[in-house]
Parts: C-alpha cells; structure tokens; sequence
C-alpha cells in the first residue's frame, strides 16, 4: 500500500489528493479572480472618464432625473384622470417652476444681504475659540494655533475652489447657466410625459430574459430614488423648522438664514448638517454667549438624533438604509470630484448602487438555493436506485438453488 492510499472503513481504498495539485487549483482561482478584479477596475474607471468628458451632458440628465421623481406623482396623479400626459406634465413642471421662483424670491435676498453679517459672526466665532485654547487647561502656543488656524484657512480656500469649478464644471461649456437649467426643465418634462413608455421599449429591445431584469432593476431604483429625494426633502424641512424655531427663542441673530443653511444642508448627509450646525453655535457664541451656545449645539444634537433614529427609519424604505460609513465616502468622494452638485447625488447614487448589488445576491441566493434542490432531488432518486437495486440482490442471495 502507497502512503497515498489509506484503508477505507468498508475495506476500498480512499486517494489522497497531491499537494502540488491542490496548490495549482488554489492559485488558478486566485489567478482567476484577481484577472475579473482588475477587468472590473477597468471598467468602472473607463466608466468615469466617460463621464467626466460627457458631464456638460450627464449634469442635465441626472438633475431632470432628480426633478422627475418630484413631479411624477402630481402628473400620475392628473394622468389617472384622463388629463392628456403632456397637458399634465407641463402643469407640474409649470407650478414647481413657480414654486422655486416664489421661494428664491423670498429668500435669496435675505440670505444675500445678511451673508456678510453671518461670515463675520463666523470669524469672531473661530477667534473666540482661539482665545479659549490659549488658556488653560489646553494653553496652546500661539505658534501652534496660527499654524493651525492657517492650514484650516489653507484648506477652506482650496475646497472653495474646487467647489467653485464643480458647481459650473460643463455649465461654462454649454455657453451659460440658463442654457442648463433650461436643458434640465425641457429633459423633465419629457421624461415625465413619455417615461412610462420607457421600460416597455427597453424590455422590447433587450429581449425576454434580460429584459426582465432591467424592468425590475430600474423599477427599484426609481423607487428608491423617488422616496430618497421626497423624504429628504420633508426630513430637512422639519429639521429646519425646529432649529430655526429653537434659535428664534434664543434669540439668536441671523435665525432665519441658518434655519435656510439648515435645510439645503440636509441634502448632503452627515456634512451639510454637521457645517449648518457649527455655524449656528459659533453665530450663537458670539452674540449670545457660551450659554446660549451650549443651548444651540444640544437643540442641534437632539433635533439630528430624532432625525437618525426615529424620522429615517419611519419615513424611508428599509430597501435606502445606507451604513454611515458609505455615506461618508460616497459625499466625500462626490464633493472631491464634481463639487456641490457630486456631493447632492453621491448618496442617490450610492443608493442606486446599493439597490443592483442586492438584486444580484438576490438571484445568487435564488440560483444557490434552486441548485441546492437539484442537487438534493438527484442524491434521492440515487438512493431509491440503490435500495431497490440492494433489494433485489438479498431477494436473489435468499432465493432457493434449484436442483
């Protein structure tokens, strides 16, 4: 007997796999997937540059998009009721033009005029805070501070920049901003009035099977996107009512501006409400002391607690949970990389992402478990072979010899 060879409990003999073969499978696998790795990595990074070079185009599109999950209710809404979908679509895009209108009209002037009075409060608000490290306990050398206050002054004018270019990155190539914003209403009332029509054509086209998969993928991602953007909205705007009401109590100068900061803040999670509510306690500190202040960051915190942990929850689809963590990297990466406007659609997008990756463990899990019974079904229909066959034999072993 080779020492490859070892006696089976039933007397057969059981072969021992080589050593060398083993090591050649591992690394092919290795090999194997390290080669669908770098594929993917292509892939996605010819993807970006795509769009990179297409954003003056890519820009409108997702905006509509975005505008589109507003409107589509109303219009669906006027659709059901025999209301011609153009006559409907362009009544929705009519009064949320209007809308927007009447609430930048109403508040961009006072934004503008006390913007100046809100920066300054700002800044006494950092001074201040680097007069308290100077002292004790801390007692920061004014060395390390002035570094420090110039690597955050550094830093704020280098991200200003960046952010300057992302918001009219592709808009100076299409000539103008009205040219954009014009392209985004003229996209939004298309896609409103011909969207159903949509995946019908594309399930036609794709075929059968694949056309199946792209009807349920895109139907989750509008759905999501939509409750996304909806509830955002309405999570903002409480937010915004009960800070700013909180700050109107106190009496701290400037209420309605941040109360307005709060609320376009909330599109952009975690940092939008993070930079509204460090400006809201410095403006508080400076006018209104350290008491008031400290008042200020708790109504913050407990406002942004109740949002995390009751309004999320209740008001978004489990299906939109997003971790904290790819949240973060998502506005990070976003603002990097297209400014103000890629940090609004990193979490969407996210989002999006988040939705096709559970539709492929879904049918992982589907075509695991379907095989699992095949395999299951096969290894009975052995068995019953085997004991009808054992059967047979014992009835022949018992069997009288004739003479």
């Amino acid at each position: 007997m080779t020492e490859k060879e070892a006696p089976a409990p039933s007397g057969s003999t059981v072969t021992k796999p080589d050593r060398g073969h083993l090591i050649g499978v591992g690394a092919m696998w290795v090999a194997k997937w390290s080669l669908v790795l770098v594929a993917i990595s292509l892939g996605a990074l010819l993807f970006g540059w795509i769009i990179e070079k297409l954003w003056v185009i890519v820009l409108p599109v997702l905006l509509a998009v975005v505008v589109c999950t507003v409107l589509w209710p109303p219009t669906r809404a006027m659709t059901r009721r025999r209301i011609p979908p153009a006559a409907a679509a362009a009544t929705s895009l009519v009064v949320f033009i209007a809308v927007v209108a009447g609430i930048i009209a109403g508040i961009v002037p006072s934004v503008v005029s006390q913007a100046p009075e809100l920066a300054n409060k700002a800044t006494q608000g950092i001074n201040q805070v680097q007069d308290w490290l100077k002292g004790p306990p801390i007692n920061l050398q004014d060395d390390q501070i002035d570094q420090g206050i110039h690597t955050i002054i550094v830093k704020v004018q280098e991200s200003g920049t960046v952010i300057a270019s992302g918001v009219f990155t592709g808009v100076s190539t299409a000539s103008s901003l009205l040219i954009t914003l014009g392209l985004v209403l003229v996209l939004s009332f298309f896609f409103i009035k011909d969207g159903p029509r949509f995946i019908p054509w594309l399930h036609s086209v794709s075929g059968g099977r694949a056309g199946r998969h792209l009807e349920v993928v895109l139907g989750r991602m509008w759905d999501t996107l939509g409750g996304f953007i909806r509830t955002q909205a309405l999570v903002s705007l409480i937010d915004a009512v009960f800070i700013g009401a909180g700050l109107l109590i106190l009496g701290v100068p400037l209420a309605p501006v941040l109360a307005i900061l709060t609320f376009i803040g909330g599109f952009i999670p975690i940092v939008g409400a993070f930079v509204a509510g460090a400006l809201a306690v410095l403006v508080a500190l400076v006018a209104n002391g350290l008491t008031t202040a400290v008042i200020v960051l708790i109504i913050i915190l407990v406002v942004q607690q109740i949002e995390g942990n009751v309004l999320q929850p209740v008001l978004q689809s489990k299906s939109m949970k997003l971790h904290a963590v790819v949240v973060l990297l998502a506005v990070t990466a976003g603002g990097s990389v297209f400014g103000i406007v890629g940090a609004f659609l990193a979490v969407p997008a996210a989002a999006v992402a988040a939705v096709v990756v559970r539709y492929i463990g879904e049918q992982i899990d589907e075509h695991s478990a379907e095989s699992n019974i095949a395999d299951a079904v096969a290894a009975n229909e052995d068995l019953d072979d085997a004991e009808r066959e054992g059967v047979t034999v014992d009835q022949a072993a018992v069997a009288p010899k004739a003479d």
